[in-house]
């Protein structure tokens, strides 16, 4: 099995849009409906239901400093969690999901 950094790193690397959460978080939820909404093409991680969750957290945190769930990325960009990601403009996250 890939390293937590290794996983995480060719997840935001390989696809537009990454979430990673948690499948009890409504934050989580929340996010995911919105892209949902948006973009058929994003990849969502329940870190809940991996084994290696708490490790892929740990590097997640590490990596943008956010201890919270859901972790967004767009174009391997981190958005930020649920609330950044609602204060983006419409104009400009339907933007950013159709850049590739």
């Amino acid at each position: 099995m890939a390293s937590a950094k290794q996983f995480v790193d060719e997840g935001i690397k390989k696809n537009h849009v990454m979430v990673y959460g948690k499948s009890y978080c409504p934050y989580c939820q929340r996010a995911k409906k919105l892209l949902e909404g948006e973009t058929s093409e994003m990849e969502y991680i329940d870190l809940d239901k991996r084994d290696d969750g708490s490790d892929i957290q740990a590097y997640l945190k590490q990596l943008n400093g956010q201890g919270t769930v859901p972790h967004v990325y767009i174009g391997q960009e981190f958005i930020g969690g649920c609330s950044e990601l609602q204060a983006v403009p419409k104009d400009e996250l339907k933007k950013k999901l159709s850049k590739k």
